[in-house]
């Protein structure tokens, strides 16, 4: 028998439910029923509303007769009838179908838990509130300009799960990872883990901050002394981890010098070595707008040497390096205004990141669906900086109470409506910036279709 009908034959037998039917559960779907696996694919939404993923799904040849859609709720019954259970990243797994799993001892594990199990090749995990995007994606360019073979997977990109069968051993994985993700992990073992800060945010989802942190330092839990641990030494909470990691500690800072790691020396970016000194690039090469982008570039940079990269290699990548789509992106300039996308910022410190990176004469856009953050931290640069606030969505009225009595606020009933409404209050030299500080949930499918509608709206006012 040769080695891939081996591996094909993997799951044969076994009946695995999938929880979740967007692209991390469909992904691991055909992963499983291409083993051999009957699966179970269960999901609160109806078959209507998931048509468009599910198409390709049913559409392959090995899902006939493997392939069992549970679609409007969950049936508790299918979580006792499985050998494993694994569960898409936005689902829970304080549910309490799971209990009925646990208690039959059957494994729950996490899509990148499933794939890290078959990928052939290293997992550089990145984590944290905020700048996970961004730095996945330049880790990956990073890579690929060193000439290795650098795949961004995760949260961005493609689930991870879905490399696992052309995977080869040369390969580097750059994951970003939420801290839902991370609750399902058992032996996911990175050979680089990042946590890039730590503010509180989904809230909704976890009792406290205390838990949100024990979710995020689950990235840690399987490395050894081989492995490393990037960290940041400006953020107390990441900074004390260093003491506590099994892996090799390596810190960033943008505020100071590290003795293992990168920090900025004489307006140089540079990576240290306890004593041993790399150039690596001039600070102002960097074309990212704010000071939490050069936090994430320190980071990118001392993840990529540690995977293997050459350190003369970084600087022209960086160089050419302009950010990711919905994260600080420019859109357009019309009549002296600029237009900002941050859909992005889904949580008040992101959004004060965003607000960060302009120094006044702001007319923002703000709200969504509140994560059970306090808005007050926005209020002292909300009034130094922020002309004009427009909300939307569910947070409105929260928001407007937290910024009383520091700017004037306007509410609109949709996204294009509170862009008119900057575009009829802004003046030339002015910047217009969607930084919600809330998720999408409650208007839209995800950030990215906000983002998508911002950008729409914009363009649409162009000059033809």
């Amino acid at each position: 028998m040769s080695e891939m009908n081996a591996v094909a034959k993997e799951y044969q037998g076994q009946t695995a439910l999938v929880v979740g039917a967007a692209r991390s559960g469909v992904a691991a779907a055909e992963f499983l029923m291409a083993r051999g696996a009957r699966v179970v694919l269960t999901d609160t939404k109806s078959e209507e509303e998931l048509a468009p993923s599910l198409a390709p799904l049913k559409a392959r040849p090995f899902s006939a007769g493997r392939l069992l859609l549970e679609l409007g709720g969950h049936r508790p019954e299918s979580f006792r009838a499985c050998d494993l259970v694994v569960v898409s990243p936005g689902v829970p797994l304080t549910l309490p179908m799971f209990e009925k799993s646990r208690a039959a001892g059957i494994p729950i594990l996490a899509e990148v838990e499933l794939a890290s199990r078959h990928i052939r090749g290293k997992i550089l995990g990145i984590t944290g509130s905020n700048g996970k995007t961004t730095t996945t994606a330049l880790v990956t360019e990073l890579l690929r300009g060193a000439g290795l073979h650098g795949y961004a997977a995760g949260n961005i990109g493609f689930p991870l799960i879905s490399f696992a069968e052309a995977s080869a051993p040369d390969d580097l994985y750059v994951v970003e990872l939420s801290s839902f993700q991370l609750e399902g992990i058992l032996q996911f073992r990175p050979l680089v883990a990042a946590i890039l800060n730590l503010t509180p945010d989904h809230l909704d989802r976890y009792d406290d901050f205390a838990g949100y942190i024990g979710a995020k330092r689950r990235i840690f839990m399987n490395q050894t002394r081989s492995d490393f641990a990037v960290l940041n030494r400006d953020d107390p909470r990441t900074a004390a981890m260093a003491e506590q990691v099994s892996a090799r500690p390596v810190l960033f800072s943008r505020r100071g010098e590290v003795a293992h790691g990168t920090c900025v020396r004489a307006g140089r970016v540079v990576f240290r070595d306890h004593g041993a000194q790399t150039d690596l690039f001039a600070a102002d090469d960097i074309r990212l707008k704010g000071s939490h982008n050069l936090e994430n570039v320190l980071a990118g940079a001392a993840i990529a040497l540690l995977a293997g990269a050459a350190p003369d290699s970084l600087g022209t990548v960086v160089r050419a390096f302009t950010g990711v789509e919905h994260r600080l992106e420019w859109v357009a300039e019309i009549d002296g205004v600029e237009y900002f996308n941050d859909s992005k910022a889904t949580n008040v410190d992101a959004a004060i990141k965003s607000l960060e990176a302009f120094p006044r004469n702001i007319l923002l856009i703000a709200g969504g669906r509140d994560k059970g953050g306090d808005f007050l931290p926005l209020r002292q640069l909300v009034a130094q900086r922020v002309k004009h606030v427009i909300l939307l969505g569910e947070a409105a009225g929260k928001i407007r109470e937290a910024l009383s009595g520091v700017v004037e606020t306007s509410e609109a009933a949709s996204l294009p409506e509170a862009v008119h409404l900057a575009a009829r209050s802004a003046a030339p030299g002015d910047v217009v910036l969607l930084a919600p500080a809330c998720a999408s949930f409650d208007m839209f499918q995800n950030y990215e279709h906000r983002g998508r509608v911002f950008k729409e709206t914009v363009r649409g006012m162009m000059p033809r």
